[in-house]
C-alpha cells in the first residue's frame, strides 16, 4: 500500500491539471485512469477529436466555397474518411502521450485501474488500497440518456460514437442543438450529409445570448443544416441499419417522422460518479446527482473534494482546470481561487461562437441598468478579405460605471478574441480601456475595439 498527500480520481482536464499543480507544490501525488491513455473525455473522445474533424472539414469547405474566388484553380478535394480518422486518432494520441510526458516530469504515478473510496483517506484501485490526506474526485460526466432513444454506436450515436462512424451518412438527425449538436452536426453537413437537428426549446445553444442564437442559427441553416424547434422527440426505431426518429411538435402536438442513416442525441450530459462508492461514504449529493461542495471544493467528509463535470456549474474543461489548480492551492495551504463570473464558452463551428458574462436576457431579469455596444464583421477589412464578415461582437457595460459585464461573439476567430475581454474584466476594466487601447491594423481584434468604442462615442467604421 503506498501513502499520498493526494490521490486524484479522474484525468481529464481538471483531474491532471489538479494532479500536476499538486506535485508542483511539493505534494506527493498520484492520478487514478482507467482508460488505456490520460486526458479523459476531453482528450480521448471529446474537445480534442472533435476539433481535429471541424478543422478538416473547415479546410474542405473553404476549399469547396472560396479557393476558386481567390484565384486557387483545380478540382475540389475528395474525402477519404479513413484517412481522416487517422489524422484524428493521431491528434489525440499525441495529446494522451503528451499528458503521460508531463506525469513523468512532474513526478505524478499514475494508478492504471478504476477506484473507488471504501473509507476517508483511502482510495481503492484494483486490489490495492491506497492511503492519501486529500482526494480528489474529478471523474467528470456521460452522456445524458432520454426516454426512448437507445444508443448503440452504430446508428444511433452519442458524441463518442458521432467521431468514428463507419461512413459517412447521407442522412443524419442530430437530437438537440446545443454545442456538441451544433458542432458534430456542422462536420457532417460539410461532409455532405443532410443534417436536420431536432431541439424542444424554440432556440439553439441555450442560455446564449439572445441575438447570437438568432443569427447563428440562421447562418447554419445558409450553410444547408435543418432545424426543427420546439419538437418533443418521442423515441427511435432502427431497422436494417437505418433509423426513424419520431418527435411531437409542442406547439399541436401532431407528430411526425424523420428517416436517417445516422442518429446523434446531444441533449447533455450528467455527472459520472459510479463506482467510486460516494454513498456509502455518506458524500452529499445534490438532486441532480452532482456532488455537493462548499466554496473551497471540500465536501462533507472530511479530506475529500471533488471538481469539475463532477460538481455544479457549467461543464467546460477549462472550467475544471480552473478548480484543479484551485484546489491543489488550497490543499497546500494557498488561497485557490477561481472567478465563477469570467469563464468562457466557446462553440468551434464557423463561424466561432464566444461568450463571457452576462447576457442582456440576465440582466434584464436583474434589473440592472446597462448599455450595448455592437459591431459587425462586414466593417472589418480583415474578416471581408477571408471570406469571414459574417457576425459580430456585442460588449455590455453597466450604464453608469462603463464596467465590462459580458460579451457575445460570433464571427471568426471568437474563441481567441474572447480571451482580450476576459482579460480586461478580470481587472475590473471598462468598455473605454478597451476602446483607448491600440489594436493591430488589420485584424479580427479590431471589431473588438470597435464594439467597446460602440459603448461610447460610437464605432469609426460603422
Amino acid at each position: 500500500m503506498a501513502s499520498y498527500d493526494v490521490i486524484v480520481i479522474g484525468s481529464g482536464p481538471g483531474g491532471y491539471v489538479c494532479a500536476i499543480r499538486c506535485a508542483q507544490l511539493g505534494l506527493k501525488t498520484a492520478c487514478v485512469e482507467g482508460r488505456e491513455t490520460l486526458g479523459g473525455t476531453c482528450l480521448n473522445v471529446g474537445c480534442i477529436p472533435s476539433k481535429a474533424l471541424l478543422h478538416a472539414t473547415h479546410q474542405l469547405h473553404e476549399a469547396e466555397h472560396n479557393f476558386a474566388k481567390m484565384g486557387l484553380k483545380g478540382k475540389s478535394p475528395s474525402v477519404d474518411w479513413a484517412k481522416m480518422q487517422a489524422y484524428k486518432d493521431d491528434v489525440i494520441a499525441q495529446n494522451t502521450k503528451g499528458i503521460e510526458f508531463l506525469f513523468k516530469k512532474n513526478k505524478v504515478d499514475w494508478l492504471k485501474g478504476w477506484g473507488s473510496i471504501p473509507e476517508a483517506g483511502k482510495v481503492k484501485v484494483g486490489d490495492e488500497v491506497h492511503e492519501a490526506k486529500n482526494i480528489v474526485i474529478a471523474s467528470g460526466s456521460e452522456v445524458s440518456p432520454l426516454k426512448g432513444v437507445e444508443v448503440d454506436e452504430k446508428v444511433v450515436v452519442s458524441s463518442t460514437g458521432a467521431l468514428s462512424l463507419n461512413k459517412i451518412p447521407k442522412k443524419m438527425v442530430v437530437i438537440g442543438a446545443g454545442v456538441i449538436g451544433l458542432e458534430m452536426g456542422s462536420v457532417y453537413s460539410r461532409l455532405g450529409a443532410e443534417v436536420t437537428v431536432v431541439e424542444f426549446l424554440d432556440h439553439v445553444t441555450p442560455g446564449m445570448d439572445g441575438e447570437v442564437q438568432k443569427q447563428f442559427q440562421r447562418l447554419l441553416k445558409k450553410q444547408g443544416m435543418d432545424f426543427v424547434m420546439g419538437a418533443a422527440v418521442q423515441g427511435t426505431e432502427v431497422k436494417g441499419g437505418k433509423a426513424k426518429v419520431t418527435y411531437k411538435l409542442r406547439k399541436d402536438d401532431s407528430e411526425h417522422v424523420l428517416d436517417a442513416d445516422a442518429v446523434l442525441l446531444a441533449t447533455g450530459r450528467r455527472p459520472f460518479t459510479d463506482g467510486l462508492g460516494l454513498a456509502e461514504l455518506g458524500v452529499e449529493m445534490t438532486g441532480r446527482g452532482q456532488v455537493k461542495t462548499d466554496g473551497h471544493w471540500a465536501t462533507n467528509v472530511k479530506g475529500v473534494h471533488a471538481i469539475g463535470d463532477a460538481i455544479t456549474g457549467p461543464m467546460l474543461a477549462h472550467k475544471a482546470e480552473d478548480e484543479g489548480m484551485a484546489v491543489a492551492e488550497t490543499i497546500a495551504g494557498k488561497a485557490g481561487h477561481v472567478n465563477y463570473n469570467v469563464i468562457p464558452s466557446v462553440i468551434y463551428t464557423h463561424p466561432e461562437v464566444a461568450a463571457v458574462g452576462a447576457t442582456e436576457e440576465v440582466l434584464k431579469e436583474q434589473g440592472r441598468a446597462y448599455k450595448v455596444g455592437k459591431f459587425s464583421f462586414m466593417g472589418n477589412g480583415r474578416a471581408k478579405a477571408n471570406f469571414a464578415a459574417d457576425g459580430f461582437v456585442k460588449i455590455i457595460a453597466d450604464k453608469d460605471t462603463d464596467r465590462i459585464l459580458g460579451a457575445h461573439i460570433i464571427g471568426p476567430m471568437a474563441g481567441d478574441l474572447i480571451h482580450e475581454i476576459c482579460v480586461a474584466m478580470e481587472f475590473g476594466a471598462a468598455a473605454q480601456d478597451l476602446a483607448l487601447t491600440c489594436h493591430a491594423h488589420p485584424t479580427y481584434s479590431e471589431a473588438v475595439r470597435e464594439a467597446a468604442l460602440a459603448c461610447g462615442d460610437g464605432p469609426i467604421h460603422s
